[in-house]
């Protein structure tokens, strides 16, 4: 009895890997791009340009090939575009800097960053599908999207007035107390608080985040001459920011779902 419940046991942790490895496949396209184009130089093309245009490949390829919906590229898209005016904002401040040429740039931004932001949205639109995600205890539109707006408005603000980020966190774990996320593997149905899966979400892109500047994807400050582990505070920031995406996915998702009631 045993034997057969670590079996059932291990093929539910194998799937459940099987789904996570699937919606990662947009980030780790990000990073294998990011990699080989550090290795290998395109011909007549700027590294960040040529990464923008791999990128924009593969986003094509994944949905002609039915990997994602045509209403999850509207999300990825929107995305990118958050992501994209706070990298503006962030270079124009001295936050980080992307030091190589490029003719996709924007105010000193590649165009291809949006998308770093953009896999964010990409992995949470996959895994919700593939796991069936749903959420109980969710806080409704008002409380959620005052959070999500208050958390996004406080990365322009903290360079001329106080940093309320653990002010923030604070708020978000007293919204979200009740709220939980309901997932399923097969036949079997599991939860967890949704706040420790924001926060086990953030810890995993500030992994690849490391990732992502050892191979010269941007450069902090101190990264400038010598390759530095990103400080683990950072930790802070991609938890509150993946709160965001976590509200914008599943505010749409409501939405999405009451208008099929509707009907």
């Amino acid at each position: 009895m045993n034997v057969k419940r670590a079996k059932e046991s291990l093929i539910q942790l194998l799937l459940f890997g099987y789904h996570q490895a699937m919606s990662c496949i947009f980030p780790v396209a990000i990073f294998g791009t990011l990699a080989l184009s550090r290795m290998v130089e395109v011909p007549f093309l700027h590294r960040y340009d040529a990464i923008l245009l791999i990128l924009l490949g593969v986003q094509l390829l994944m949905y002609l090939s039915g990997l994602e919906t045509r209403d999850e590229i509207k999300v990825i898209c929107v995305f990118h575009v958050i992501g994209l005016m706070l990298e503006i904002y962030k270079v124009h401040v001295g936050s980080w800097a992307y030091p190589e040429h490029a003719f996709t740039k924007l105010l000193h931004v590649p165009l291809y960053s949006g998308f770093m932001y953009a896999s964010v949205a990409s992995f949470m639109c996959q895994i919700w599908r593939r796991l069936r995600m749903d959420m109980t205890g969710w806080p409704g539109l008002i409380p959620a999207g005052l959070v999500g707006g208050s958390i996004y408005l406080n990365f322009f603000t903290n360079h001329f007035i106080i940093d309320v980020r653990w002010w923030l966190t604070s708020l978000v774990v007293i919204v979200f107390w009740k709220t939980w996320i309901i997932y399923r593997v097969r036949s079997k149905t599991y939860r967890m608080p949704l706040t420790i899966a924001f926060f086990i979400v953030g810890f995993f892109i500030w992994l690849a985040e490391n990732i992502a500047t050892f191979f010269g994807a941007w450069k902090y400050p101190d990264q400038h001459h010598e390759w530095h582990v990103v400080h683990i505070s950072k930790i802070s920031s991609w938890f509150l920011l993946v709160i965001i995406s976590v509200i914008i996915v599943a505010q749409l998702k409501h939405v999405k779902a009451d208008l099929k009631n509707k009907e």
